[in-house]
């Protein structure tokens, strides 16, 4: 599938571990602008194609098509440089945390303080938090 509209395209993606055949020639397409799903009954391999996705499993078959350009993710930093991030599969958000800190988690916009330390830059947390949202809100 070839469109323009299409941002994502995860092709005839197979994968498997000793013993079990996780992902049998899986294609999932999510077009520009919209929200995608994925259901299934406990082990059907939702979290398997999105970790293949997001370059913590490697494919054992299949292309990855990110804008239109097939792309192989070695690890999670690759993917986050191409624009992909991926919130992983909780039942709750981390309790104590506000909306912001639960979407950064694990990559905090951050400032150095005296060209020495790191610190969470969380004005700038805010900002990119509420454009995201406003963002998401505007396309659906």
């Amino acid at each position: 599938m070839q469109h323009l509209d299409i941002i994502l395209a995860m092709n005839h993606v197979s994968k498997s571990f000793p013993g079990v055949k996780a992902l049998d020639d899986v294609s999932f397409h999510v077009r520009r602008g919209t929200v995608h799903a994925l259901m299934g009954e406990n082990g059907a391999g939702k979290s398997t194609l999105m970790k293949c996705l997001f370059g913590i499993y490697s494919l054992d078959e299949g292309e990855i098509l990110f804008d239109g350009k097939q792309v192989h993710f070695h690890n999670p930093e690759d993917a986050l440089k191409a624009g992909i991030s991926m919130i992983h599969q909780e039942l709750q958000p981390i309790p104590y945390r506000n909306i912001a800190e639960n979407l950064w988690v694990g990559r905090y916009p951050s400032k150095k303080i005296l060209g020495l330390f790191s610190i969470v830059d969380h004005k700038q947390m805010k900002r990119r938090s509420e454009e995201l949202l406003k963002k998401s809100s505007s396309q659906s």
